[in-house]
């Protein structure tokens, strides 16, 4: 076991994103961690421990976005994408909000609070005195709840309903499971983001990045969703009410149904209502056919075949395409 004391809150702690360090260099991986008593232990020490299966042992109250990622094989660091197994943290004190974004395997145990909104993590029964146990929602769904209890939610085996008012991000994060996930509620950020099969359904309104880099899974929101939805989508569908923002931004395949009209950013665009589309909104949205006939679906644009002028001896213009 890896140990470390803090003496201050620090935010990023076991994030394999490393903060998205490539982008903005909020933080490197070789950082010596702040606020350490004792240790010189940089955030890549602790990632690369987990990563090894070891466990991780923070003695005080750690900060926002914990274990970010976790247990991802990240492409954008020269990973497969794929999920991986990780060790699990403890952590002797409070966690503040978005724990847990985006965590695919591993748990977190704590001895204290974590603030909302949480990330893609359930509460269960703890085998450790003393300690809360959380694990990640797509752990859960792929490998089942083992010797586990969820506290508050419940779980069949084609069906988990989310119902104790805890507002989470990230719900089903890289899921790849053949069941549905019921919200009875309001979501944060990125449901459904990067999830291959299955379903989820919320119950009220959602965040910003609901559905992006969709991967063939099914997103449904009965309310409304924030900005850059849908963007990246590589598979699968989203459907909601009305859109806070632009939606579909650079994604590639899948469609997207909106009930007010919605604001694109390229390549999506208005795309015709089928049968088969209708039937679908008809369904998980809970509507009539006239309702659903008068929703709006949008895919992304196929590129126009792009021509040039080329003037003949003769004196013609022929177009020649590009």
């Amino acid at each position: 076991m890896l140990k470390m004391k803090i003496l201050k809150p620090v935010d990023s702690l076991c994030d394999y994103t490393f903060n998205f360090c490539w982008n903005d260099s909020k933080l490197q991986p070789e950082d010596v961690i702040p606020f350490q008593e004792g240790t010189s232990i940089t955030y890549r020490d602790l990632v690369a421990a987990l990563k090894a299966g070891k466990d991780l042992y923070i003695d005080g109250n750690v900060g926002k976005r914990l274990a970010y990622s976790m247990g991802t094989d990240l492409k954008h660091l020269g990973g497969t994408g794929k999920i991986e197994t990780a060790g699990n943290i403890f952590i002797e004190g409070d966690v503040e909000p978005e724990a847990g974004m985006g965590m695919v395997s591993g748990s977190l145990y704590v001895r204290g609070d974590i603030a909302e909104p949480w990330g893609n993590i359930l509460e269960v029964t703890s085998d450790v005195t003393g300690y809360r146990k959380f694990r990640s929602i797509t752990d859960i769904l792929s490998n089942g709840p083992g010797q586990d209890t969820l506290k508050k939610n419940s779980l069949t085996e084609n069906t988990l309903i989310l119902n104790d008012g805890i507002l989470r991000g990230t719900i089903g994060a890289r899921c790849n499971w053949e069941g549905t996930i019921i919200v009875e509620g309001n979501v944060y950020n990125g449901t459904g983001v990067l999830m291959q099969k299955g379903t989820v359904i919320v119950k009220g309104d959602a965040g910003m990045n609901t559905g992006s880099h969709l991967d063939g899974g099914t997103v449904v929101v009965h309310g409304s969703v924030g900005e850059f939805s849908g963007a990246y989508m590589k598979d699968g569908r989203l459907a909601f009410i009305n859109a806070k923002g632009y939606v579909g931004a650079g994604m590639t395949r899948g469609a997207v149904y909106s009930k007010k009209k919605a604001s694109t950013s390229p390549p999506a665009a208005k795309a015709k209502l089928e049968k088969d589309d209708i039937e679908f909104i008809r369904k998980i949205m809970e509507t009539g056919r006239v309702e659903s006939m008068l929703y709006n679906k949008y895919e992304a644009e196929k590129e126009k075949e792009k021509f040039v002028k080329v003037h003949m001896r003769d004196g013609s213009i022929v177009m020649r395409k590009i």
